[in-house]
């Protein structure tokens, strides 16, 4: 069972972070250049903190999503926008 970190409708691109699979290993903290995450003070069941995002922030570079070395740990929700054809 995973446990994700809800998705607000957002316009605005945001980490979503799997706290089951999140180790703590900052790699993600270090990586992002907006300072977006940070290593929260809670325990996941495996008792390993983990990761949170601020809540803003975010400008979608996939920094954290490439550095984080856990395959479902993190992803990147980035909206998608819908184009509007000119008549």
């Amino acid at each position: 069972m995973m446990k994700r970190a809800e998705v607000k409708e957002t316009n605005n691109p945001c980490p979503v972070i799997n706290t089951l699979e999140c180790k703590a290993c900052e790699r993600c903290v270090l990586a992002c250049p907006a300072k977006a995450l940070s290593i929260g003070t809670e325990l996941n069941e495996r008792g390993y903190r983990y990761v949170v995002y601020a809540g803003s922030g975010c400008t979608g570079c996939g920094s954290c999503y490439y550095t984080c070395p856990e395959p479902n740990a993190l992803e990147v929700h980035i909206p998608q926008t819908e184009k509007k054809e000119n008549d």
